[in-house]
């Protein structure tokens, strides 16, 4: 089937269902808030119509098959919700290997995240050489020194991040083969500093900009991702929403989203989680599909503050091709010395209209007997009205400078052309 006919994405267009209350129409939105206050949208199209569970697994059956719920049972208690040092030092011992680990969150994303009732639709597709790469850390464990920590940890890239192992897709049918021959750069640092890529994320197609107003988490390459939470009941965030989801459902020790407005912090939330935007140009963003070179940044989504340290630090690196990578000077590691961290002194904002709030509040409580010096703010409306040109205009020569430089040649897509009422055609 040719994908010359893709027919035109407008961001006017709505998909969600007409009965959803809504505060405003997409139209008269000035900013992209609709993406990360949404409330729960199910789509009538939940489970994918392009990838299935066996097509997924087929490539690793064999490597899987000694591999039981015994197993998975017996290592649990070590590996589930355990910060990536624990895991480490757990490794260290003798206890755990990467084999043993990589093994369990593929058997764990196998029997929960499709097709049964308790399905996530988190993971889009799975690195078949996972086993293999963890295999080989372990050979490596005693013969190297000072590893950077994220060293044989299997974590998850959103798939709008180049792997040249597997499609990047963006959810999207056009780019559904879409394998690249090159690594994103900041895939190539994770794997120069040891990480397992253990597959691809679901994520709101597009990383949401063709269909602002889509429910959460859904594309149709990966279907609709669904929170662990509150399935099919909270909504999952986006557009790093299998992201998100994977991490707090235990499908991986960290993950890799992007983010052009909110797409790291809205499923980081959704899925209480710790979510980080970089400055801009602190990660290079060669090698993912992108929205915006003016906004865009790839960030880590993980559990707990330790691990988001150590997967940015993972993943820096100056790219002279990125022309808002700056060159950071380290004295050490950013996740040296974190026991030590305090927050005394240290200045929070504080929304005052959610200080009504019991969590938020009791949330504060804490901020401030720890030494926080608390803020409240009250927010205002603050217009964008050129928020969505800005977009739009670097996608129209971002998005064809990727699908050049980058895209296989199965991919017919070349262009896109923005019009002046925001409507897109690829």
């Amino acid at each position: 089937m040719r994908f010359l006919l893709i027919a035109c994405f407008v961001l006017t267009l709505s998909c969600k269902n007409k009965n959803t209350p809504t505060k405003q129409s997409h139209k008269d939105s000035q900013d992209l808030s609709v993406i990360s206050a949404q409330d729960f949208t199910e789509f009538k199209v939940l489970n994918s119509q392009y990838i299935s569970k066996e097509s997924i697994w087929k490539p690793l059956e064999a490597d899987l098959i000694n591999f039981t719920k015994n197993d998975y049972l017996a290592l649990k208690p070590f590996i589930i919700d355990k910060d990536i040092p624990t895991l480490q030092k757990t490794i260290a011992k003798g206890i755990l290997t990467y084999e043993q680990l990589t093994k369990f969150y593929l058997y764990r994303i196998r029997a929960f995240d499709r097709e049964n009732q308790k399905s996530l639709n988190s993971v889009i597709s799975i690195n078949p050489n996972a086993i293999n790469e963890a295999k080989q850390k372990d050979k490596e464990l005693l013969s190297q020194k000072n590893k950077h920590l994220i060293n044989g940890m299997p974590i998850l890239l959103k798939d709008n991040i180049n792997t040249s192992s597997l499609p990047t897709t963006a959810g999207a049918v056009a780019l559904q083969k879409n394998v690249t021959k090159d690594d994103a750069f900041i895939t190539k640092q994770l794997k120069a500093n040891g990480a397992i890529i253990l597959g691809k994320t679901n994520l709101s197609e597009w990383a949401y900009f063709f269909c602002g107003k889509c429910p959460s988490g859904y594309s149709a390459i990966g279907g609709q991702t669904l929170n662990p939470y509150g399935r099919r009941v909270l909504d999952t965030g986006g557009s790093s929403s299998g992201s998100g989801v994977a991490v707090a459902a235990n499908f991986c020790t960290v993950a890799v989203g992007s983010e052009t407005s909110g797409s790291i912090l809205s499923p980081s939330s959704k899925n209480a989680l710790v979510g980080l935007k970089p400055t801009i140009g602190l990660l290079s963003r060669n090698g993912i599909i992108p929205i915006s070179s003016t906004l865009d940044t790839p960030g880590p989504i993980t559990k707990n503050v330790t691990d988001n340290a150590i997967l940015l630090d993972a993943m820096m690196g100056f790219d002279e091709t990125d022309f808002k990578s700056i060159k950071v000077e380290k004295t050490q590691d950013f996740y040296n010395g974190l026991k030590q961290a305090s927050i005394t002194g240290k200045r929070f904002g504080a929304l005052k209209k959610l200080m009504e709030d019991s969590l938020y509040s009791q949330a504060i409580k804490v901020l401030k007997q720890n030494g926080a010096e608390v803020i409240e703010v009250v927010e205002q409306d603050i217009k964008l009205p050129d928020f969505k040109r800005l977009l739009s205009l670097d996608m129209k020569n971002d998005l064809p400078n990727y699908l050049n430089k980058y895209a296989s040649n199965e991919v017919l897509v070349k262009s896109a052309v923005v019009s002046s009422s925001y409507s897109c055609e690829l």
